[in-house]
């Protein structure tokens, strides 16, 4: 019996975006179904994430998994074992979680509150975006890679935060490109890859979206 694999996403989502390049490394075919969040839920995925209502869920066989760290470490162990995104050896392992564990809870804050915010207090969020940035890019050191030469669990982590960066830009005045050159190197060399380019949204689009929601979250 063939497997049955959908992936509930929102298309701006950094978080949807890290299971669609993870199922695309791996090379699992899926059904992509697009939530409308900012209106109206699905049935599916109030069933499917009953505690959190939010999306990513990956629902395999009509099993469903939610979060996307979650959701990348259990692709990584179902399918392709022969192509790992997570090292094998366990202090490494352990490193790219650290790190990831770090987008999520140093970098998504900051950006979000960059974009959301006005006056000092996006000043403030900026900076505290762009250090965070500079400390992933002295992790990234010279290498291809946060792995090093193979694409992993780090670079899946961080590379959708990329389709971002022109609306952060835009909104705050900042350059990427020359607060964190090796970085924004590295995020050019990820969207030559397949999983990549086909995951990511046009920046521009995902500019539209954030300065449409900036100013609804700057109304309250």
């Amino acid at each position: 019996m063939a497997e049955e694999v959908i992936l509930l996403d929102f298309w701006p989502s950094p978080f949807g975006m890290r299971a669609k390049i993870a199922l695309r490394e791996k090379g699992v075919h899926f059904d992509l179904r697009e939530e409308e969040l900012l209106s109206n839920k699905s049935p599916l995925l109030l069933q499917m994430n009953p505690v959190h209502k939010k999306i990513p869920v990956l629902i395999h066989n009509g099993k469903p998994v939610c979060e996307s760290h979650i959701i990348v470490q259990y692709i990584d162990e179902t399918w392709g074992p022969e192509s790992p995104l997570l090292p094998s050896e366990p202090h490494e392992r352990a490193r790219a979680r650290f790190w990831a564990d770090y987008v999520d809870k140093k970098i998504f804050p900051a950006g979000r509150a960059a974009w959301r915010s006005t006056g000092e207090a996006q000043e403030a969020a900026k900076k505290e975006y762009i250090e965070g940035l500079k400390m992933l890019e002295g992790e990234l050191g010279d290498t291809p890679y946060f792995g090093g030469e193979r694409f992993g669990f780090l670079d899946v982590s961080l590379i959708p935060f990329y389709s971002w960066f022109y609306a952060v830009e835009t909104l705050t005045g900042c350059s990427f490109e020359e607060e964190c050159p090796k970085l924004v190197g590295w995020a050019k060399r990820c969207m030559q890859r397949e999983s990549v380019a086909r995951s990511l949204p046009d920046q521009h689009k995902v500019y539209d979206f954030s300065r449409r929601s900036g100013r609804r979250f700057r109304r309250k």
